[in-house]
């Protein structure tokens, strides 16, 4: 009898908001490996908002993207012997068969930090925060940093890292439950954004004197908002924009220009990959961190294969506090 996995299919394309329908939970027969090849097992799954706004570029039928540690269960690859431990993308399915060509083993971790933070703090998201601050916007001892989007997975890395730069931040998030948390991990000031009648007016509250730098996990109206209450040579670190990820018709850019060109302010986005020469350094450097207690973890963990789609869900109804992940 073949051994069995389970997978997520990519079913079909959304319209606004995922539903269940656009995925298909299926069993499928785990193949022989061939020479060069070896069998990963997942061990958890990440679940990010970037699935969604990479969705429209899938094709369906396929397995639906993400990353996972996952370990090595069969191998015939001398350089991934069974029992490695893997950082493989290869989406939501349990079981794997992986050349070993891209295969990324999982980077040497302190003995008392779990696997798990390998795809969180430790992993893509941390990385996300501190390249997109450090090398980004280059805060400096005393500026004013705000960050929206604080209490997911990249945002309470980036205000933990302000915070060990001596920078004052400011974060937003939609709960109070999630303000506790950022107080929690020492950010100076926080609001709720979605009790804030006006935006403008709570930004220039909180930092009279303008914002330095703006990390920006969320674009739409609260982006704008943010721009236009920005320092005279402000940086702005584009990261993300979950604001309209689900929407069924883009949103229409709002007039910052003037903003950009008078207040002399720098605007960049990017994607986390192009530092991949830096990762091993770069996780040594956050696991210092999380070991010295400068970096607070938290994670949002689903238990079951099964459960993925409603833990995919739950990114985008505010349900998740720290990092969302699933365990197998």
């Amino acid at each position: 009898m073949p051994r069995k996995g389970k997978r997520w299919i990519f079913a079909k394309h959304f319209d606004g908001f995922p539903k269940e329908s656009d995925m298909r939970l299926e069993e499928f027969d785990i193949p022989a490996l061939n020479d060069g090849e070896v069998l990963l097992e997942a061990e958890y799954l990440s679940v990010d908002p970037y699935m969604r706004a990479y969705s429209p570029s899938l094709k369906t039928g396929t397995v639906m993207i993400g990353q996972q540690v996952a370990k090595v269960i069969e191998s015939r690859n001398e350089k991934f012997p069974v029992g490695t431990w893997t950082l493989p993308s290869c989406g939501w399915t349990t079981h794997s068969v992986n050349n070993g060509k891209e295969l990324r083993k999982m980077p040497p971790l302190p003995a008392d930090v779990p696997r798990s933070y390998a795809i969180g703090s430790l992993g893509m998201p941390g990385l996300t925060a501190y390249f997109g601050l450090l090398d980004i916007t280059d805060p400096k001892p005393g500026e004013t940093v705000l960050v929206s989007g604080a209490a997911g997975a990249v945002g309470n890395v980036v205000g933990q890292i302000a915070k060990i730069k001596g920078c004052r931040v400011i974060g937003s998030a939609g709960s109070e439950e999630k303000l506790e948390y950022l107080k929690e991990l020492g950010f100076d000031e926080v609001f709720n954004y979605k009790t804030t009648p006006n935006l403008d007016a709570k930004l220039k509250e909180l930092a009279p004197d303008g914002i330095d730098v703006y990390f920006d996990n969320v674009g739409g109206e609260f982006a704008t908002a943010a721009v236009l209450n920005m320092k005279l040579f402000g940086r702005v670190s584009c990261c993300g924009a979950i604001s309209g990820y689900n929407l069924k018709e883009p949103e229409k850019l709002s007039s910052i220009y003037s903003k950009m060109v008078f207040s002399q302010l720098k605007m960049e986005g990017f994607i986390v990959t192009r530092y991949l020469p830096r990762y091993p350094e770069t996780v040594g450097i956050l696991a210092q961190w999380v070991q010295e207690g400068k970096i607070k973890v938290r994670e949002h963990r689903t238990d079951g294969f099964d459960n993925m789609f409603k833990a995919f869900t739950e990114l985008f109804t505010g349900a998740n506090t720290g990092k969302a992940i699933v365990k197998v």
